[in-house]
């Protein structure tokens, strides 16, 4: 975790950074996975070095999270294959926690490479679907992180961790469905009027042709 004076500009950044991943996540796919890697690859190389060492704690998180951005841009096919892997796993957690128990780790293994290969079948659909659902839960976390009170909350750490949030806060789980499905509609009707006005150009230069 990054030094308490620093929390609020990265809550800035997250609650940015969700936002424009749940409302334009597919047309700006590429930089939305650079945002996600920088993120993934800081959070792993903060983590990594003592609270005690702020500017190395800075350093690693800096250079971890160009090191991971670089990755999944690089890897457009991986990154595409880890949301889907990602949503199938989330959706499995979810489903078993409803009826108050964990999934087998061998079922969430096996659903996870289901999503993977699914997700490279249906690029258009899982990038829209699970940038807006990662998207808006990455806003959420940032909104929540600007309280004045989020920097003692040690607990608040079931924020990166939807699949286990507590019942009491189910309230935050009908906010993050809503925003989802708000960023869902509102990239598919962008691709879809992309689409359309591709489709209608491509038909009036076939007739001018003629």
């Amino acid at each position: 975790m990054l030094p308490v004076a620093y929390q609020t500009p990265a809550a800035i950044v997250l609650l940015g950074g969700g936002l424009l991943a749940c409302f334009a996540g597919y047309r700006l796919f590429k930089l939305v996975l650079g945002i996600y890697g920088f993120i993934l690859g800081a959070l792993m190389a903060s983590t990594a070095v003592g609270s005690s060492e702020t500017w190395w704690m800075i350093a690693a998180a800096i250079g971890g999270g160009l090191v991971g951005a670089l990755i999944l841009v690089a890897a457009y096919f991986i990154g595409v294959a880890l949301i889907g892997a990602g949503l199938a796993a989330l959706a499995v957690n979810l489903i078993w926690s409803h009826f108050g128990g964990e999934p087998h780790p061998v079922v969430v293994i096996v659903c996870a490479v289901l999503g993977a290969l699914g997700a490279l079948v249906l690029q258009r659909y899982v990038i829209i679907v699970g940038s807006a659902f990662g998207g808006a839960w990455t806003a959420i976390v940032g909104a929540l992180a600007m309280r004045p009170q989020a920097s003692t909350a040690a607990e608040e750490i079931w924020l990166a961790y939807p699949a286990s949030l507590a019942t009491h806060r189910s309230w935050i789980i009908t906010g993050w469905i809503v925003l989802s499905i708000f960023g869902v509609i509102v990239q598919f009707s962008w691709t879809g009027r992309r689409k359309a006005a591709a489709k209608a150009k491509k038909k009036d230069n076939r007739s001018k042709e003629d």
